[in-house]
């Protein structure tokens, strides 16, 4: 099997409550959340030690880009890793405001649209090979991403002059175009900007920014590995046959408004298809390529191919019973009607809305999410060590290299830059690594470069001395 890494980048909304007369704003308070980073890092666009970027984002929404993962559920561990860091940076900013005066309690939010009706994003990113056609792959791909929300979606209770809908994907409404260089003017389903942050004349960067933020970690995996497989399969040469939109932004909007899955999509060619059947073609080829080439039975393809399949089961036949522990969007709702029941609330009401909210809370112990795991009720892939692990400990990917030489640079008080790529000593001699290849963990330059930072060597001498 050929080994790819992937990534995962996640921009939280950020609000706070204040008890007394002090008030700040969401850009504010998201200040206070870096003071933290800015203090040990001198900016608030760092790397850590684990491999991962963490910054603030245009908006002044925090954002977690996971290191190169080469691993599904290391992937999934590294992006609930993220909400640790930023929960952490959350309970910190708390700390700063109460001594100065201020009685707060930070929310970070990891959902995909706020009050005023903002959306951010979490995007994927997937290594493919250099010499693949990308026509071949988008035309394919985009099709497959504008109705993966069937079983992929977070859910969101969508309200607007007295009426609310339920729809199926946060994301969904706020896409603009399928494919595009930019990332927000136009807002794609697939930014083809070649950012390949590699060796550009063997790989590329599929960046993907039409999916949702995922509080469940079945959810999170199923999400990353359909989509793995189904490039897999376009890059082994898969014959797929034509599914091409006629108009998917349209159709991804369609789609959201149908737990069904049943509404009828316009295809380029002529003819319709619903999300079912479409899901349902691709996830036969899946199954078969899977079998082909030895993955079928093999953790964790197993898994995703058997939730994905059994996730459009459960909606053809009705029977959400069957993934309401495993698929967001259904788990989410099957939680609002139950509270609606309870209570007699309207669809509409706001104490549902603050439920929606408050489902993507990553607090630990406040957010309805965690809470659910803790209860029983909502299914996980990985432990809790796995996790916390992941926030200190990089995968054995390139990862490995920047988390050891970061960290080895901050032990000893060194000055440094580095990015995906790159890796710099601001030292005497500014001496660069450049890493091209992300599955590479071992590399004799960087265990030379870290060796000369332990024994102190280079630093640039101090003025008068």
């Amino acid at each position: 099997m050929i080994r790819r890494v992937m990534g995962v980048e996640t921009e939280f909304g950020v609000n706070a409550t204040f008890r007394g007369s002090a008030r700040l704003s969401p850009e504010e308070v998201a200040r206070y959340l870096f003071r933290k980073v800015v203090a040990w890092g001198r900016s608030s666009n760092v790397f850590l030690s684990n491999g991962s970027r963490l910054y603030l984002d245009v908006g002044s929404h925090p954002e977690y880009a996971t290191a190169e993962c080469a691993d599904l559920l290391d992937l999934v561990a590294h992006d609930r890793a993220g909400e640790i860091v930023v929960q952490d940076l959350a309970a910190d900013a708390e700390r700063r405001l109460a001594e100065e005066g201020m009685d707060a309690t930070v929310y970070v939010l990891k959902n995909n649209v706020d009050s005023r009706g903002n959306s951010y994003g979490s995007h994927e990113n997937y290594q493919v090979e250099r010499r693949s056609r990308m026509e071949r792959i988008t035309d394919t791909l985009v099709p497959f991403l504008v109705t993966r929300q069937l079983v992929t979606g977070a859910g969101r209770l969508h309200v607007t002059e007295g009426r609310a809908t339920y729809l199926v994907s946060q994301r969904a409404d706020h896409m603009w175009e399928d494919l595009s260089s930019a990332t927000t003017r136009s807002r794609p389903i697939i930014n083809t900007r070649d950012e390949p942050h590699a060796d550009p004349e063997k790989h590329r960067r599929l960046h993907v920014i039409v999916g949702d933020s995922t509080m469940s970690q079945t959810t999170t995996l199923l999400r990353l590995g359909t989509t793995d497989l189904v490039l897999r399969m376009l890059e082994a040469g898969t014959v797929v046959p034509d599914l091409v939109l006629g108009n998917p932004m349209q159709a991804i909007r369609d789609v959201s408004r149908d737990p069904t899955g049943r509404r009828p999509l316009a295809l380029r060619r002529g003819g319709t298809v619903t999300a079912l059947g479409l899901q349902g073609r691709l996830l036969e080829l899946a199954q078969g390529y899977a079998r082909g080439a030895g993955l079928a039975e093999l953790s964790p393809y197993r898994e995703v191919l058997e939730l994905w399949e059994r996730g459009l089961h459960a909606i053809e036949s009705d029977q959400l019973h069957l993934v309401d522990t495993e698929i967001e969007w259904v788990m989410k709702k099957k939680l609002l009607d139950s509270y609606a029941a309870r209570h007699g609330l309207e669809p509409w009401d706001e104490r549902l809305q603050q439920l929606d909210l408050a489902w993507h809370d990553i607090h630990p112990t406040r957010g309805l999410a965690r809470i659910l795991e803790r209860s029983g009720a909502a299914r996980t892939v990985v432990d809790d060590a796995r996790i916390t692990a992941a926030t200190t400990d990089p995968p054995q990917t390139r990862a490995r290299l920047r988390g050891d030489f970061v960290r080895a640079a901050q032990e000893h008080g060194r000055d440094f830059t580095v990015d995906w790529v790159h890796l710099k000593l601001n030292d005497t001699a500014q001496r660069t690594i450049i890493c091209k290849d992300p599955l590479v963990s071992v590399d004799a330059r960087v265990e030379e470069l870290i060796a000369h930072i332990r024994r102190g060597e280079g630093r640039p001498t101090p003025r008068g001395v």
